[in-house]
């Protein structure tokens, strides 16, 4: 069943009155063209909905629960996917995903978050926010794939690592930053995609890439716009109004050359058309590690090094 954003009540009006033709259709009443009518009415104003969001309403659209998630794109993409566990410190974190495969018949190392698509799996998955066992477990498996000369896919969707009290004593803050340079010191290609939300160093942590690509409605932000709120405004009802401050979007992301590409899309959403958009994820996947084919270890390395460092240029 089809879930609405509150901005989408438009839309979902249409697309109801839709099912009420089709329901009425089916009892022989011939009422094709009036269903056919409505329909392209629905799809116009989709389209121009989602043609001018404001920075709050693609967060909304970034966390929509219907989203394609981690599982969903490794069940697609990845083949013979052989998922690791554990930190070989601690324990297992569920939040954070990670294993070998095939993409397109070539070996691959996959990291990433994972939300959970039932209450069940939420909670298993603790939200997609990983605790430091998590970020261990990234490591461990970069340094697996940098030693067997592997390249690297993350894909990234977490509202941040976990804040918990337990998290804070086994070293959150320490797995993080150890994630992040193991991210930097790879000899292979890693490539890292943003498919919904990439908050703080929850995000980072896997992020830190050659090539960085960004779903057309995802934000990536060092904070929520909620906790930004309460910090600035120290009122958390400006989450909006914090939204559009903070320059969260894709589009504001590749202008200031934090990514380096923006993958459009379908028509309301990925949530919409979930298969259309795996497919040409797939194909931006081939293409990015396709630009480091023939580059040695250094020369990969460095041309991590100076994206990064370009960031920092561009922005001071």
């Amino acid at each position: 069943m089809r879930s609405y954003l509150d901005f989408e009540k438009p839309v979902a009006e249409l697309d109801s009155k839709v099912d009420e033709l089709r329901a009425l259709a089916a009892t022989g009443s011939d009422i094709s063209e009036e269903i056919s009518r409505i329909e392209d009415k629905a799809a116009l104003a989709l389209s121009d909905l989602y043609a001018n969001l404001t920075p709050w309403q693609k967060t909304l659209v970034a966390r929509h629960p219907q989203r394609p998630h981690l599982t969903d794109f490794i069940g697609a993409l990845i083949t013979e996917f052989t998922p690791l566990a554990g930190d070989r410190k601690f324990g297992e974190d569920e939040a954070l995903i990670g294993g070998f495969g095939r993409f397109r018949g070539e070996s691959i190392c996959v990291l990433g978050q994972e939300k959970g698509a039932s209450t069940e799996s939420r909670i298993k998955h603790n939200f997609g926010m990983a605790r430091p066992e998590g970020y261990r477990k990234a490591v461990r498996l970069m340094e697996m794939a940098d030693r067997f000369g592997i390249p690297v896919l993350s894909i990234v969707d977490s509202a941040g690592a976990y804040p918990g009290i337990g998290a804070e004593e086994r070293g959150q803050a320490e797995a993080i930053a150890r994630s992040t340079d193991a991210c930097l010191s790879l000899g292979v290609a890693n490539v890292a995609i943003i498919t919904g939300e990439g908050m703080s160093g929850g995000a980072i942590a896997i992020t830190t890439a050659n090539r960085v690509l960004m779903f057309e409605h995802a934000i990536y932000s060092v904070i929520s716009p909620e906790a930004a709120s309460s910090i600035l405004w120290r009122d958390g009802t400006k989450a909006q109004e914090a939204a559009t401050s903070m320059k969260i979007t894709a589009q504001d992301m590749l202008r200031f050359g934090v990514i380096d590409s923006i993958l459009k899309e379908p028509s309301g959403g990925a949530h919409r058309d979930p298969h259309t958009m795996i497919a040409a994820t797939g194909d931006a996947i081939a293409q990015a590690f396709n630009d480091f084919r023939h580059l040695s270890s250094d020369a990969i390395r460095q041309q991590r090094r100076q994206k990064f460092l370009e960031i920092g240029r561009k922005l001071g």
